[in-house]
């Protein structure tokens, strides 16, 4: 059973989540939060698997929020993925460099949040598809990618392989598939890359291959 706190200032907002997050006996609800700071609260005292987290919220923001859980030694085991309105950019990049696992609009299709909680707490992230062309516009537009000659120098050749399958938004299953590996070996890959880039996470991996350039828009 994966155990989940939503926090949202809509009390609308929370219930619809519970009912969309429920349906289906895999994942219940422990706890709910108005705000980021009772928030942060709720999940130091509920140690979910995941935190349903809203951006725009009183006495703490959502984006502050997560940055609190994730730096917490006691949270290591908790995964935030955030649920917004809001895809500008600043928001999107901010919430992936906070440690976000992943990063939701509120019209995603129920199947797709139940779907994107399992991901999440399986270790994975995820970045709904407009997410992730506004991440995709955001590098386009933006200046050159940075020479990835020094971060990625150390990395052997099939590293630099998955991490563009990284970079591509594949999960583990679909690297492995993509380069003929066992999932266990696409697994361990994806471990050292984060151990080798110092990377907090997943998410901070896709941003790197598109930062320095080993994958394109």
């Amino acid at each position: 059973m994966i155990r989940i706190v939503l926090v949202d200032d809509q009390e609308l907002v929370r219930a619809g989540l519970r009912a969309l997050a429920e349906s289906e006996g895999d994942i219940t609800v422990v706890g709910e939060a108005a705000d980021g700071r009772s928030g942060v609260s709720r999940v130091r005292e509920l140690r979910p698997d995941v935190v349903l987290m809203d951006v725009r919220m009183p006495r703490l923001d959502g984006l502050a929020a997560t940055r609190e859980i994730v730096s917490d030694p006691a949270l290591a085991g908790v995964r935030v993925l955030i649920l917004t309105t809001f895809d500008e950019d600043e928001h999107v990049f901010e919430a992936i460099r906070s440690g976000a696992a992943g990063y939701l609009l509120k019209d995603v299709a129920p199947a797709e949040l139940r779907r994107a909680v399992r991901v999440v707490a399986a270790g994975e992230a995820l970045l709904d598809p407009g997410v992730t062309a506004t991440v995709l516009r955001a590098v386009a537009a933006g200046p050159a990618p940075r020479s990835g000659v020094d971060r990625l120098a150390g990395l052997t050749e099939r590293e630099r392989e998955v991490l563009q399958q990284l970079g591509r938004g594949l999960t583990n299953d679909e690297i492995a598939r993509e380069l003929y590996l066992s999932p266990a070996t696409a697994r361990t890959y994806v471990s050292r890359l984060l151990a080798k880039l110092g990377a907090r996470d997943r998410a901070a991996l896709v941003i790197l291959a598109y930062e320095t350039g080993l994958v394109r828009p």
